[in-house]
């Protein structure tokens, strides 16, 4: 299926930010226009929609009914970058989206039709469990340490302005974006971060709620987590956004480990039974199950897991992958509650 140019990312699953791997192809010095307009102005086919749609794949000349300059982001962007169509994904495992991807044809060329939406569409669970996989090899890295937390400052272009000396560190943690480019003080910024910033002005501007924040695997093999805040200074002073970067805690790695393991709500629950040591007997009585019923939920646990024992199970989850945060949280993960993604 051809196309001109791409945008390839993961995605944090309980937020649909994008976070590493991510690859740009053929889209110049547009991360961060590209970012504010995803986040900012209503438009078609945003990935935070296609993550909820029925199916997570759309073409914008076939939403827009052929009208592409009813679409903000091709009359402010794609227009002036020479192209016409786009098609975009989300990579989608049950609820949770894993990683998404926008592709464009050159103005002029023929439209993504009917019948490539439809291949890409059945290779959105595929790539979804090739991503969630990747995901569980990586859910390896050590507990968050003491170090102290790196500083990044953009303006309201979303242009690096200053930064501590801790950043330069945790920026050389992160791993780069295929062609992104350097910022304002000659700082390459990754896809990750300026997608935040993105979410951030997004909150300062009353278009989105809840906090600006991304989960992101680094390279020595650390979970690291990202904040951007709104910064109020003098009234007539234009606004700017503070991005902050620290060793994540166990509790923001927890529900990543367990969308990874793909356990249903009910394994969940079962496996922090377990890890507090109860019976199968007791787990069935607290659960109104029968002992039958609790074992082949175990056994499922046992076989997405990869051990053997309740042992194995508690040593896996919990010591290798921060014991009590997981313990606490796996029964609010999100098979648990209506998933929301972006929020």
């Amino acid at each position: 299926m051809p196309f001109t140019a791409s945008f390839w990312s993961a995605s944090d699953p309980l937020t649909t930010l994008a976070i590493s791997p991510a690859r740009v192809e053929n889209l110049g010095r547009q991360c961060g226009r590209w970012w504010e307009r995803e986040f900012l102005l209503p438009d078609f086919d945003l990935f935070r929609d296609l993550a909820r749609a029925e199916r997570p794949v759309a073409s914008l000349s076939r939403a827009t009914n052929g009208q592409l300059g009813r679409s903000v982001r091709y009359r402010e962007l794609h227009r002036e970058l020479g192209y016409g169509d786009e098609l975009r994904a989300v990579f989608r495992s049950g609820d949770a989206a894993w990683g998404f991807v926008s592709l464009w044809r050159e103005d002029g060329q023929r439209p993504f039709s009917a019948a490539e939406e439809r291949l890409v569409a059945e290779l959105s669970a595929p790539i979804a469990e090739a991503f969630r996989r990747a995901a569980l090899l990586q859910a390896t890295g050590s507990p968050a340490s003491a170090e102290a937390p790196g500083l990044l400052v953009f303006n309201q272009h979303g242009v690096l302005e200053s930064f501590n000396e801790q950043a330069q560190a945790w920026l050389r943690e992160l791993p780069p974006t295929s062609l992104h480019d350097p910022d304002g003080c000659g700082v390459a910024i990754p896809t990750g971060i300026r997608s935040v910033v993105a979410v951030a002005h997004a909150i300062a501007a009353g278009v989105e709620r809840g906090a600006a924040r991304a989960r992101i695997h680094g390279r020595s093999g650390r979970w690291l987590v990202i904040h951007a805040f709104p910064l109020h200074g003098a009234q007539d002073e234009a606004s700017k956004t503070a991005v902050v970067i620290e060793p994540a805690k166990a509790s923001e790695i927890a529900p990543i480990i367990v969308e990874a393991y793909d356990l249903g709500p009910r394994e969940q629950q079962i496996t922090r039974m377990i890890a507090r040591g109860l019976t199968t007997a007791q787990i069935a009585q607290q659960l109104f199950l029968s002992q039958h019923t609790v074992r082949d939920y175990v056994k499922s646990v046992f076989e997405k897991v990869g051990v053997s024992s309740r042992g194995e199970l508690v040593a896996r989850l919990f010591a290798e992958h921060y014991a009590e945060p997981l313990r606490d949280s796996v029964v609010a993960a999100p098979e648990c509650e209506p998933h929301m993604p972006g929020s």
